[in-house]
């Protein structure tokens, strides 16, 4: 299950932080793996389950870098 995933009743407790950003951008990794790996044998249709939860982690991370004040990201290298 996605790290982004989190259950109804501790929606708005969750703490975001730097290891829970990394853990969700490994997962997103390993998610774009299994998809292209599933594509590459033809099987493009077992990767949906997979892009689903790709996408949720994308429209999660872009959640809150719209709500993370632009003074307090980092700027890019």
């Amino acid at each position: 299950m996605s790290v982004a995933f989190v259950p109804e009743r501790l929606r708005g407790k969750a703490e975001v932080n730097q290891d829970t950003l990394q853990r969700l951008l490994e997962e997103n990794d390993q998610l774009i793996r299994c998809i292209v790996e599933y594509q590459s044998k033809g099987r493009a249709s077992d990767c949906v389950e997979y892009q689903h939860i790709l996408h949720r982690n994308l429209i999660y991370l872009a959640t809150i870098a719209d709500a993370t004040p632009a003074s307090t990201q980092k700027p890019a290298d």
